[in-house]
């Protein structure tokens, strides 16, 4: 116990701190500790009473009893006099880990001779939590693997994100093509950001969610009068995009007879507001984007032959998500992180087991189903990872329609042989991959079996965005 004219005001004073305090003695022994310190480690203050303070397991000490005993100093305090804002990891009484800031002082008698130290502790859960918080939406925001918020590194991605940037410089109409899922709003977002137009709007309008009569009002407005519930004059979508871009989604859903009105706005510049004869100057570049086959519809006689080649100036396609299998660890772990920062739940991720699963199925529904699958799994798993009883439609489909084997050959490569290609392609774990005949999550998989670390060269264009 501490005893003289301190000790008197001990639990008083030092009780009422939210801060956490430990009293030992010249030999590192815990002669008292606070209420806050109690309550922070778990243990009863009356059971740390008399006991070496490695009791705590603090990862900046030497935690060996045995040192104690025979009169070491377990930590720097004694040697140095004093411990400052040192970041350390304590244990707390049911083993798991409290992170704290630590500062301590030497106490001295009156004659100068060292009797003991105090340390205050302060928890910093909540300070590290919110760093990794920082942490994470850092990644989200600016991922390495990242172009304009659109994920991806494998060669069909960086083909179509290289001619997004060069695209967005140009005012030539540019149309999108893609299945449903595959990220065509995102692409039309990062060509109106790159651009010359991005300092004006970026407006847009959903082909296939509106009707004729709806559509012809929403694309060039109209004026009071012109047909039943028209109460006032409304300016269409055509002059709010005025100087800007106008994202027409899912084009080939419009009806024969807007495609003439479109035909003629993207000739001659202008438009007519729905119950007007006046023409209205626009200058609009048209971002357009689809996931049908418009050459087969003007074959059809379902989309108009000169409307097609007016829009098809610059044609971007995007790969559906079982075209680049080699993205989906990628995505997978861009969706972990964000799906962690809004549930707010620990899962760091999915298990081997469940990426194998994921990388093997056919995502019909491309990434936003990818998305979904991981939203449910957030919702029904209680663990760290998400394994595959979380995804019960990726099940049902493998024991419906059972995807072949990779190659096997692959089942028997050599460490070797591996070492060897993984050298000739300058540590590409891609090209790897593509040259073996398997998935990047089974190459990884053989290397990790084999105990091979090889750093993956920098790819260019990577690099390039790095600048």
């Amino acid at each position: 116990m501490i005893n003289g004219h301190f000790g008197q005001y001990w639990e008083t004073v030092v009780d009422t701190m939210t801060d956490g305090v430990i009293v030992v003695d010249e030999r590192c022994t815990i002669l008292t500790v606070n209420r806050a310190m109690v309550e922070m480690i778990g243990y009863d203050k009356r059971a740390l009473a008399g006991q070496p303070c490695s009791i705590l397991g603090c990862d900046a000490c030497v935690s060996d009893d045995r040192d104690q005993s025979a009169g070491k100093k377990p930590c720097d305090l004694f040697a140095s006099g004093a411990v400052v804002r040192r970041r350390c990891i304590l244990r707390k009484q049911d083993g798991s880990a409290l992170h704290v800031l630590k500062n301590a002082a030497i106490l001295k008698d009156a004659a100068g001779a060292t009797v003991g130290g105090v340390e205050t502790i302060t928890d910093i859960t909540d300070l590290l939590e919110k760093e990794e918080v920082i942490r994470e939406l850092k990644h989200l925001l600016l991922p390495e693997e990242s172009f304009e918020g659109i994920i991806g590194r494998s060669q069909k991605m960086i083909d179509a994100r290289e001619l997004i940037r060069n695209a967005a410089v140009s005012d030539a109409p540019i149309i999108i093509y893609g299945e449903s899922g595959t990220g065509k709003e995102l692409a039309a977002n990062a060509i109106h950001r790159l651009g010359r137009r991005s300092k004006r709007a970026l407006v847009k309008v959903n082909c296939a969610a509106l009707n004729e009569s709806l559509l012809e009002s929403e694309l060039f407005g109209h004026v009071k009068g012109a047909f039943t519930g028209a109460g006032r004059d409304r300016q269409g979508r055509f002059e709010a995009a005025h100087r800007g871009d106008l994202f027409l989604d899912e084009i080939g859903d419009i009806p024969l007879t807007m495609q003439i009105r479109l035909l003629r706005v993207l000739q001659e510049k202008e438009i007519e507001r729905v119950g007007e004869q006046l023409p209205v100057p626009v200058d609009v570049r048209i971002i357009a984007a689809t996931h049908r086959d418009l050459k087969g519809m003007c074959r059809e006689g379902r989309f108009r032959e000169d409307l097609f080649y007016r829009l098809n100036v610059i044609p971007i396609h995007l790969p559906p998500l079982r075209e680049r299998r080699d993205d989906i660890p990628l995505l997978v772990d861009h969706f972990v992180r964000a799906i962690r920062i809004r549930t707010e739940k620990k899962i760091q991720g999915v298990t081997e087991e469940a990426m194998e699963m994921m990388v093997a199925y056919p995502w019909p529904g491309n990434i936003r189903e990818l998305l979904n699958v991981l939203e449910y799994a957030f919702v029904v798993c209680q663990e760290g990872s998400i394994s595959p009883q979380y995804m019960p439609s990726l099940k049902a489909e493998a024991r419906r329609a059972p995807h072949l084997p990779e190659k096997k050959a692959s089942e028997g490569i050599a460490r070797e042989e591996l070492i060897r290609i993984l050298e000739n392609t300058g540590g590409s774990r891609q090209e790897t991959a593509r040259i073996l005949g398997i998935s990047r999550v089974t190459l990884w998989k053989y290397m990790k079996r084999h105990g091979i670390k090889i750093q993956p060269r920098v790819e260019p264009d990577l690099a390039a965005n790095r600048e």
